[in-house]
């Protein structure tokens, strides 16, 4: 089987699952912890490509997203998607999981299994 590359965040329950699922099938992966690494515009614009959802879902509607007072409504499109992203990359859906050409957002993590057997 090909690498898949997985953006993770160790403190999400989801992508540890989703880690453990790599590993116990010993899949070879690529991991970008992506607060630490965010992506940039073209590497969002990417994701954003490859993934069978709408962009809106690549947003976490969770507290910081309303903490800073945004509206789900004002993010539906690509463009705005991967502007807010780069200014907020905690923001980002994860984990997310890319292999042979399609993403999927893990989330539960056995969302990632069928992109592991295509």
């Amino acid at each position: 089987m090909e690498r898949v590359t997985i953006y993770h965040n160790p403190a999400c329950k989801h992508s540890r699952g989703a880690m453990e699922i790599l590993q116990s099938r010993q899949v070879a992966h690529d991991t970008i912890e992506y607060l630490k690494t965010p992506p940039d515009r073209a590497a969002l614009e990417k994701i954003i490509d490859l993934l069978d959802e709408p962009a809106a879902e690549l947003v976490r509607d969770d507290n910081r997203f309303k903490e800073l007072g945004l509206k789900k409504a004002d993010y539906q499109s690509k463009e705005k998607v991967v502007e807010l992203l780069l200014k907020y990359p905690e923001l980002m859906q994860r984990p997310i999981i890319i292999r042979s050409g399609r993403a999927v957002i893990a989330r539960p993590p056995e969302k990632l299994l069928p992109l592991l057997e295509g």
